[in-house]
């Protein structure tokens, strides 16, 4: 699905039943894609939720999950990833970079929900 500020990719999420949206957006400095799995976290979660996304965080080392909009009255798990819009890249370099982004997410949504059940 896309629109004039945003695309929406979704990929089945066969580990787990569900499926991934990715949805890549801009902001005056940078492209951010967002990733969720479509689950949304009940309160008592939020807490186990936190201490996945440091776990993940922290063994990645690269940070890209958070729980997302703890205030709303529906939050979600969430990755994000970015890149800044002055970056130069081939189409190919982009489209492996956001196919890593993808797997990453796969495996780290998977993981919450088959370690943490989230």
């Amino acid at each position: 699905m896309a629109d004039t500020d945003s695309m929406s990719l979704q990929f089945d999420l066969d580990e787990t039943g569900r499926t991934l949206t990715v949805r890549f957006m801009t902001t005056k400095r940078l492209l951010v894609a967002f990733v969720t799995d479509g689950h949304f976290l009940r309160h008592d979660q939020l807490a186990v939720a936190a201490a996945a996304s440091n776990a993940w965080n922290t063994e990645q080392l690269n940070p890209m999950l958070s729980v997302w909009d703890v205030r709303g009255p529906r939050p979600c798990l969430a990755g994000v990833c970015n890149l800044p819009l002055t970056c130069c890249v081939t189409q190919a370099d982009f489209d492996a970079l956001a196919s890593d982004w993808v797997e990453r997410a796969r495996q780290m949504f998977t993981r919450c929900h088959q370690v943490f059940k989230l």
